[in-house]
């Protein structure tokens, strides 16, 4: 149990010693939280407010298979733009990382870890959800939300290793190729006129 909560702790690195808890249960080991808050301690393990620099050359992860379908594994992440009015916008973007194919481009003023699961659940009526989702470390993706719907929807959530893009390849290199033709797609525009309404009236 050991090796797995030091795993668990390597993958997702804001996850504290409850939510190592959690994930234990559900994966079928039968042990108290008071038993994990001490093997946690003990390995080291408490969660740091900073994450700390790198010393060694990070390696592509061993364990991962690539996508042989689409639709068996998708990537997801968020671009970061700016209205003419100075707003700041993020836009989530999702893809198969078999075919690249992207469906959702969802831009908004603020995300929160609900408000990702929001467009998760609505690809997923439309399209069928994923075995794996690619994510990285950041707070909407480690949230209590997205991981209470994964485990819901019987779907991984795949971290990447802090201070690593290439872990995430193929989102990296769709938001940067589609970065500058993002800020001319409907939704945005939309969001934008909402933006100079609101402003005009104030």
């Amino acid at each position: 149990m050991t090796e797995r909560i030091k795993e668990i702790a390597a993958t997702r690195v804001r996850y504290g010693y409850r939510r190592v808890h959690v994930l234990l249960r559900r994966e079928g080991w039968r042990v108290n939280a008071k038993r994990v808050h001490r093997l946690y301690r003990e390995m080291g393990l408490q969660l740091r407010h900073k994450t700390p620099k790198r010393r060694v050359k990070a390696k592509l992860r061993e364990d991962r298979r690539p996508a042989t379908r689409s639709n068996e594994t998708w990537a997801m992440d968020f671009v970061h733009d700016q209205l003419a009015t100075g707003t700041k916008l993020r836009v989530l973007t999702i893809i198969y990382t078999f075919s690249r194919f992207s469906p959702a481009i969802e831009p908004r003023f603020n995300f929160r870890g609900v408000d990702v699961v929001e467009v998760l659940e609505r690809v997923g009526r439309e399209m069928g959800l994923p075995a794996v989702i690619r994510v990285d470390q950041g707070s909407e993706f480690v949230s209590r939300d997205l991981d209470l719907w994964a485990y819901q929807r019987g779907v991984t959530l795949d971290f990447s290793r802090p201070g690593t893009p290439t872990d995430n390849a193929y989102i990296e290199s769709f938001n940067g190729k589609s970065d500058n033709g993002i800020s001319g797609t409907i939704e945005v525009r939309q969001l934008a006129a909402k933006e100079i309404f609101v402003q005009s009236a104030v």
